[in-house]
């Protein structure tokens, strides 16, 4: 074939695509072509023989004659220029998801992570900053550049309906529950090959068999939230991983991007904190010398941190109004103090009595017993029936146990809270410490006297409990100003029964807990915004759910885990909160785990005045060094040590160490405090004015429907609709789905601007939404050869005469990976070679010719690609060689003085 030259386009049998001959080449009698792919770019070299030729067909529509249909050719242009949105606005993802920005998340997404060519980046900002938010904005950018086909999110296993939520809502992304009933049902597969787009609790990953499975799959883009349990320590020479820890580092070997999101990086360990970055650049820094020189000189790539003091809006007003923690004690009454004296002792001996056989389980399942305990008398009360009535069954049946098993008790904590009250009543009901059938017998007498106390207790009229918390309704004034009212327990008895008072007291009462589903969480959120003034949650209502209209809150009982109490105030105490927020702590002064706590809020509330800011919550494990909330309520349970011991720990700890341990815990010396607002406003302004706009998108999509013969209908009240979406638009490629998700077989409330689509709950269409983006598939392959044969328009108004290129500009780095793409038109007048740059919107102004018969010269490509080369994507590659430099001067300065120290740390051992 002598006609093949460079510029000739092929097709073949060779190539999964039409390609552009780039140089042509005699190798005796075979000849040797290289060429790139029109629709991929992708490079492709051969050695063909005269027989392979004969199989190659030159590319009959590449001839550039002006004679394709105008229409088709405005469509695909334009179809073209939303594809390429992201190049018009600077803030994609931002003007395409339900969310309203704020300054640090543009920051964090458009100025820190995506500036990295390879994202393997840590986000550890305050709770309350949006990392979901960020996240998504993050997923939805990388997604639409065609980076990310593949994401694993990882998460606690409590906060998957948030997350599911949260993506689905804010970002239109669906995401796929992966968990052991999907591999059980699904034996034999790789489950995690099958699915693009998974979330995934830690602790079922980091399990040995998921973990052999999950090791065949890549992934485009990995994220873990609360990515600090991946922990590992330093003892000497020798470093200890934890299981979590082993996950994150096959984590990183099978994730091109990686985000890890946690608030709480290191706890005041420099070490801790350099394994815990080797996971996403591992050798990074060598020792934590190198780490925290990086950290004073502000230049570490691998991670940003803002504290919630410095968060601003666009109006440079906090995002937090304050929060004010009160502590209020109450006596139990005689009945009430029988009955806790008469548990905890039960408590106590079987507790001592379970550690000293090592029966740890059984030990595990008392303390549950005792948190029932401080929560409600109703709660203690069933609990207690509840085991008896076990215990007499499994004595009856010979068969009572004595511990069950392994037990991981953090695994049980980060469990969804219907599962880990499942659990925890299956360890209270049946297991015991006795190992005799004589003991066992006098332990369900013990429990029938318990019972006895408890009813006798409940016979009181008001629990006196119940009547503190009266009395903080009444001090905030709840009924005269229709305030609402958040009250939190662990347990479900309890709830049921504040909600029984509170309705009797007159109150409006809703309630949240998580054997409720999702659906039914979010109506139980409504109807508190809507219509009831008093909400009553166990834990999920920390989990997931948005509060911010509410300002007023109780703890009725204190969790041991002081992340808990954290993650419950933040339900509240978030973006979005006007007023400010009161929360009070119910707290038994006259109890063991009482007097621990009320020492402790003692404590930090004199802290937070030194530090002026309150968060101290979740970090009292290094206020008090080597010790937990739960550790020292445990002593006091247990009588390791006496109550004035425990309570006098915590006093002697001085404060000025607690304020600086509580300072290096918050990692303050991480934080960024500055925010250029102005950069970010800059930015906005220019996505305001560049950006395709809703009105555009609106224009474009009509128009198009109508070319294709998809029906699509005005309503009355402004909204579009689509009765029926023609099945070739619903019978997507996988790969489409992937990037996209399903096109479904009709639209019933379609809207082009976000804030129409919140209010009128409909669905919001941009670029990347399925609907659209089918549309423009169809388009392109409609109309490729009318986009290759060129088209011919008139200008009305007499400015342009001549020819307009749309070219699409590639850059590529040394991997041979997109750097970076651009899309832009040129005008070259008729009779001239001079060229200049247009809006590469000019077709709008332009009138389609449709009747055109006379076919015009092509100019020559030469001088035009040449042109665009030097002109336009020259000052792009600069642009992102620039950043590129910047990135790897950092790393390289960290990087390789870490290979030294590594090298000579290899030598001292040899030697």
């Amino acid at each position: 074939m002598s006609a093949i030259a460079p510029a000739t386009v092929l097709e073949g049998d060779f190539w999964p695509e039409p390609v552009r001959v780039l140089t042509v080449q005699m190798l005796g009698r075979r000849t040797k072509i290289e060429a790139v792919g029109t629709k991929t770019q992708q490079f492709y070299s051969g050695i063909f023989s005269e027989a392979d030729l004969g199989r190659l067909r030159i590319s009959t529509d590449a001839h550039r004659d002006f004679r394709g249909r105008a229409e088709c050719f405005f469509l695909a242009t334009e179809a073209h220029r939303v594809r390429f949105a992201q190049q018009f606005d600077p803030l994609f993802a931002v003007n395409t998801s339900q969310v309203d920005s704020l300054p640090h998340q543009i920051e964090a997404v458009y100025h820190y992570i995506l500036r990295n060519p390879c994202i393997r980046f840590l986000l550890a900002d305050d709770p309350g900053a949006g990392k979901t938010i960020m996240t998504g904005l993050l997923l939805k950018e990388l997604k639409y550049r065609g980076l990310v086909r593949r994401t694993l999110i990882v998460v606690p296993g409590h906060l998957k309906d948030q997350w599911l939520r949260e993506m689905k809502e804010r970002f239109g992304e669906t995401l796929t529950v992966m968990d052991r009933n999907v591999m059980n049902a699904t034996w034999g597969r790789n489950v995690w090959q099958e699915q693009a787009h998974v979330i995934t609790s830690m602790d079922f990953a980091k399990q040995d068999d998921v973990m052999a499975t999950l090791g065949e799959v890549r992934w485009d883009l990995a994220v873990v939230d609360e990515a600090h349990k991946m922990a590992a320590y330093r003892y000497g020479d020798k470093t200890k991983k934890t299981e979590r820890y082993r996950f994150g580092e096959l984590l990183s070997r099978i994730s091109h991007f990686l985000l890890f999101l946690t608030a709480t990086p290191h706890r005041g360990d420099p070490e801790n904190f350099r394994l815990f970055l080797d996971l996403l650049e591992p050798g990074m820094f060598a020792n934590t010398d190198l780490l925290l020189e990086s950290v004073q000189n502000r230049d570490n790539p691998l991670f940003l941190r803002r504290l919630k003091e410095d968060l601003r809006d666009f109006e440079q007003r906090p995002l937090f109004p304050p929060r004010h923690v009160f502590t209020k004690p109450y006596r139990l009454n005689d009945e009430e103090k029988r009955l806790y004296n008469a548990v905890t002792e039960y408590v106590e001996t079987s507790y001592n009595k379970a550690l000293a056989s090592e029966k740890r389980n059984v030990a595990f399942a008392l303390l549950i017993l005792q948190r029932r305990m401080a929560s409600s008398v109703r709660a203690i009360r069933r609990s207690l029936e509840r085991r008896k009535s076990r215990l007499e069954e499994l004595l009856s049946l010979g068969q009572w146990l004595a511990d069950g098993g392994r037990l991981d008790e953090d695994e049980l904590e980060d469990a969804p809270e219907a599962e880990r009250l499942r659990q925890e009543e299956d360890l209270v009901e049946r297991l015991t410490a006795a190992e005799t059938r004589e003991e066992l017998q006098s332990e369900i007498q013990t429990l029938g006297e318990l019972i006895r106390l408890a009813r006798d207790a409940e016979h009181h009229e008001v629990e006196t409990k119940l009547n503190e918390l009266r009395k903080v309704i009444s001090a905030e004034k709840l009924r005269e100003t229709a305030e609402k009212l958040l009250i939190f327990t662990e347990s479900r008895e309890t709830l049921e029964y504040l909600v029984e008072k509170l309705a009797a007291w007159g109150y409006a009462v809703v309630k949240l807990h998580g054997g409720m589903n999702l659906d039914a969480r979010i109506r139980s959120e409504h109807e508190f915004r809507e219509k009831a003034q008093v909400m009553v949650s166990t834990e999920a209502g920390g989990e997931g759910i948005n509060l911010q209209f509410c300002a007023l809150m109780v703890n009725y009982d204190i969790p041991w885990n002081p992340n808990r109490l954290e993650q419950r105030m933040g339900r509240v105490h978030r973006y979005g909160q006007q007023k400010e927020v009161h929360v009070y702590n119910l707290v038994a002064s006259d109890t063991r785990e009482g007097k621990v706590l009320e020492a402790l809020f003692h404590k930090l509330e004199r802290i937070q005045e030194a530090l002026g800011t309150d968060r101290v919550f979740d970090v009292i494990g290094e206020i008090l060094p080597g010790r937990s909330l739960k550790d020292l309520i445990v002593e006091a349970i247990a009588h390791r040590r006496t109550l004035e011991e425990i309570v006098a720990e915590i006093e002697a700890v001085p404060n000025e160490e607690a304020v600086q341990k509580a300072r290096e815990a918050a990692l303050e010396a991480l934080a960024t405090r500055h925010i250029d607002l102005q950069r970010i406003l800059g930015e906005d302004r220019r996505a305001r004015e560049n950006r395709l706009v809703p009105e555009y998108i609106e224009r474009f999509f009509e128009r198009t429907c109508r070319f294709i013969g998809m029906a699509i209908e005005k309503r009355r009240d402004g909204l579009w609709r689509v009765p029926s979406v023609p099945y070739a638009l619903r019978n997507v490629s996988q790969e489409f789905k992937h990037r996209y998700g399903e096109v479904f077989h009709d639209y019933n409330k379609l809207a082009f601007d976000k804030q129409t689509a919140r209010r009128e709950g409909a669905v919001f269409i941009a670029p990347g939404h399925p609907l659209l983006e089918t549309v423009i598939e169809r388009v392109l392959n409609d109309c490729a050869q009318d986009v290759r044969r060129g088209a011919v328009f008139a200008d009305t108004d007499g400015h342009l005469d001549g020819w307009l290129w749309f070219l699409e500009g590639e850059l590529r780095d040394g991997a041979n990976q997109i750097a970076g793409k651009r899309l832009f038109a040129l005008f070259q007048a008729r009779g001239s070679k001079e060229l200049r740059l247009v809006n590469s919107s000019v077709l709008w102004d332009l009138k389609p010719i449709s009747d055109t018969t006379e076919a015009a010269p092509c100019p020559a490509e030469d001088e035009v690609i040449a042109f665009a080369v030097e002109q336009v994507l020259e000052t792009y590659r600069a642009e992102i060689l620039e950043l590129r430099q910047r990135d790897a001067a950092i790393k390289q300065k960290y990087g390789v003085r870490s290979l030294e120290q590594m090298s000579l740390e290899s030598d001292a051992k040899l030697i």
